[in-house]
């Protein structure tokens, strides 16, 4: 498989991963601490996506 498709499938993943953490988040009954924990889980979960999308999608200026 081509490394790029690699990376792109994890992107996608990532990003799939990142929405159901915002539905998580958002459940009321959820405690106080797993609700920190969760989003500091979803702001790593974003950083590695601009990562990605930086190594995929470069800006290219000409």
């Amino acid at each position: 498989m081509n490394e790029d498709l690699i990376m792109i499938k994890r992107l996608e993943s990532l990003r799939a991963e990142h929405r159901q953490l915002d539905e998580t988040i958002k459940q009321e009954a959820l405690d106080e601490l797993s609700r920190k924990r969760y989003q500091k889980l979803k702001l790593s979960m974003r950083d590695e996506i601009m990562r990605l999308e930086q190594v995929v999608y470069p800006d290219i200026t000409a």
